[in-house]
């Protein structure tokens, strides 16, 4: 017995709609030709996973600004060595 492959987008849409509640699970499983027990278990995977989907953002987020902020902090140093050595070249270093 070969088992049906369904698409995740087709898994999605089931199991929004199963959390919709506008149906009953069987009235689903009867429309999309799919056994209630298997729209049950995406209901479930979804409710369970969409909490890590917020806190996923917030934390690319988070690293996002520490990368931008250690890059920010390397140009700093950068431009001000270029600034010493050219106070140096240039004698504005030495006293007047």
């Amino acid at each position: 017995m070969q088992w049906k492959q369904y698409s995740a987008e087709f898994k999605a849409k089931v199991a929004l709609e199963a959390i919709k509640g506008n149906k009953t699970i069987n009235e689903l499983a009867s429309q999309f030709e799919v056994h209630p027990n298997q729209i049950t278990q995406w209901k479930k995977q979804v409710l369970e996973e969409v909490p890590q989907i917020f806190s996923t953002r917030r934390a690319q987020a988070q690293k996002g600004q520490e990368e931008l902020t250690a890059s920010l902090y390397q140009q700093i140093g950068q431009l001000q060595v270029e600034l010493d050595w050219l106070k140096k070249k240039s004698g504005l270093s030495r006293g007047r």
